[in-house]
């Protein structure tokens, strides 16, 4: 549905990159590696979102580096337009309604770092959870998305841990730490 909207490729993953993670940030060739385009075309889309305030910059020695704005007023409309299209909302909305014993969220993988991938990776904090409900509660959920959805489920002490050993931080996307 997003492509129907947005027909570059190019400013569909900048605002993948850069409105899924709020704390996601990178450098033109940086980009140009991760996405496999040409930098005249991610420059030109970088170049729109910072015009109109959507991404702003900041030099670290002679890299510009761009991440999202998230003062700007359609940042947290985006970033929820964002996470409908890929099912993070549906996932977690259909978690929280029926589980009800759910501490924290955090997502991981491809989608923490800010790109859409096939697979969403979760971790899941609860002290009491019925594993066979979940199971059944993703088993619907990813034909309506589209994606298959992976979990691990941590109580508070396991989480702690987890958390440390990740290379990359994981994304919390529903509860408080």
């Amino acid at each position: 549905m997003l492509d129907t909207l947005i027909s570059s490729k190019t400013r569909i993953k900048l605002l993948l990159k850069f409105f899924l993670n709020a704390n996601s940030k990178a450098y033109l060739r940086g980009l140009e590696t991760e996405f496999g385009e040409s930098t005249n075309a991610i420059r030109l889309e970088l170049n729109r979102f910072e015009g109109a305030g959507m991404l702003v910059t900041e030099k670290e020695g002679n890299k510009k580096y761009f991440k999202a704005n998230i003062l700007h007023p359609l940042f947290g409309d985006v970033q929820r337009m964002l996470q409908k299209y890929v099912g993070i909302d549906q996932i977690i909305e259909r978690l929280i309604e029926r589980l009800g014993n759910v501490n924290r969220v955090f997502v991981e993988g491809e989608f923490a770092k800010g790109l859409d991938s096939e697979v969403i990776d979760l971790i899941i904090v609860s002290e009491d959870l019925d594993r066979q409900y979940l199971t059944q509660l993703i088993y619907k959920v990813e034909p309506i998305i589209k994606k298959h959805v992976r979990y691990v489920i941590l109580n508070r002490k396991e989480e702690e841990d987890y958390l440390n050993e990740q290379k990359i931080k994981p994304l919390l996307i529903w509860g408080t730490l």
